[in-house]
């Protein structure tokens, strides 16, 4: 896919609603130096051309129980089409996988997990990651801390 061109004004409208994608139209015009109405088209314009996939909250999972993140490295017997999907397929599916990664290498795909203890952990572990089609192994890891976490992509506003 192209890398698609933006002016100093769309680039602002994307670092200021990644930062924070609750701010009405009104307060985005204020901080890019335009008025409502064109913020607003603009804003548009760049969701209708799937720049801007969506708006979400971010959750404190600790704060909701989810206590462990743990990173699973897969590796499938058959790395065959049909038989990325159906693994695709599965794990989209399963709520505790949060991300899903295709890599080069040795692992196949590397997933975040997230879990409220290491029992729940390992009985999702046992029961539906294992058992999931096509998979040779699972190799993982847990996390201690994390020093940093951004979501999105870097945006140079200027």
């Amino acid at each position: 896919m192209a890398q698609v061109s933006f002016d100093r004004i769309d680039r602002r409208i994307l670092a200021e609603l990644q930062a924070n994608g609750r701010m009405t139209n009104v307060e985005l015009a204020e901080h890019v130096g335009l008025t409502a109405p064109p913020c607003l088209r603009r804003v548009r314009a760049l969701e209708e051309g799937g720049i801007i996939e969506g708006y979400h909250a971010s959750l404190n999972a600790s704060r909701l129980g989810y206590t462990i993140t743990v990173f699973a490295m897969v590796s499938l017997k058959s790395q065959a089409e049909s038989d990325l999907r159906a693994f695709e397929d599965h794990i989209a599916t399963l709520a505790p996988v949060r991300e899903c990664h295709m890599l080069n290498g040795e692992i196949d795909f590397i997933l975040k997990i997230v879990a409220r203890d290491l029992q729940e952990f390992q009985s999702f572990l046992t029961s539906s990651l294992t058992t999931a089609p096509n998979v040779a192994g699972v190799k993982t890891s847990l996390t201690i801390r994390t020093a940093k976490h951004i979501p999105g992509v870097p945006v140079d506003p200027d």
